[in-house]
């Protein structure tokens, strides 16, 4: 973690819904990040989605606000995947169910162009963003560990120590199961969590790397800046339009009675 940057806020898209994820792109989150593993995209949507993040991206950059990185969680911690993901022009990936330091530097690896790594040259849509200097764009490139199981939580200190790695991202529903939990927001486990929590913040603070952590809403999310935490993602798109809808409803009906 760092002492003296603020907080990068994030957004969570699942949706295959570019005009969507484009309005959601405008209003200044520091980063927009597109989940190619549980969300309801295929490849395709996710390109669609990276190009809408940049169109919203160029709006708030108009509009004098952070212009937002487009990341993407990819499906699954291998080089095709990896690799395809950051030729449709992302900037950084978060890899889910990293267990062990050589899943962590197997994805830094596929992330990287050689010497640094062993990513396959084909940057298609990428290219507009990075140019071709192969070191510049092996140094902009993130890529974070999700930990998100027992064994990345017994192994945390190894896999935030991967030479190359940018830091570290927490699943807290996977987690909250890893560690006992009967569903994913059990609160029975609160005070495991918490502690699994602080195991993480710590591995990431020995290493010299970030740490993020998906919420549920704003209010989470400001817990979790004041916590020091340096990256923090609010909920995602299907979510909030469930709630919306939900609660548009509810008022609806009650000014009708």
């Amino acid at each position: 973690m760092t002492d003296s940057a603020p907080a990068a806020i994030g957004y969570w898209v699942v949706m295959d819904a570019p005009v969507a994820t484009e309005r959601i792109a405008r209003h200044g989150y520091d980063y927009v990040c597109v989940d190619a593993q549980h969300g309801l995209l295929d490849h395709r949507g996710v390109v669609a989605a990276l190009i809408a993040i940049s169109a919203g991206g160029a709006l708030a950059a108009a509009a004098g606000v952070p212009v937002p990185l487009g990341l993407v969680r990819v499906r699954e911690n291998s080089p095709g995947v990896i690799s395809q993901a950051l030729d449709a022009g992302a900037d950084g990936v978060i890899v889910p169910m990293v267990d062990t330091a050589a899943d962590a530097a197997a994805a830094v690896a596929a992330v990287r162009y050689p010497p640094a790594g062993t990513r396959s040259y084909g940057p298609m849509r990428a290219v507009l963003r990075t140019g071709t200097d192969i070191e510049r764009i092996n140094d902009r490139l993130r890529v974070y560990a999700m930990i998100e199981s027992a064994a990345g939580l017994a192994n945390v200190a190894e896999i935030a120590a991967t030479p190359g790695l940018s830091g570290l991202y927490i699943g807290p529903s996977d987690l909250t199961l890893a560690i006992g939990g009967r569903s994913s927001t059990d609160s029975a486990v609160a005070e495991e969590f918490a502690r699994a929590l602080d195991r993480i913040v710590a591995a990431a603070r020995a290493a010299g790397v970030q740490v993020g952590i998906h919420t549920s809403g704003g209010q989470v999310a400001s817990e979790r800046v004041a916590a020091g935490f340096d990256l923090v993602t609010i909920a995602c798109d299907l979510n909030h339009l469930d709630d919306a809808a939900g609660a548009h409803l509810a008022l609806a009906r009650g000014a009708s009675r």
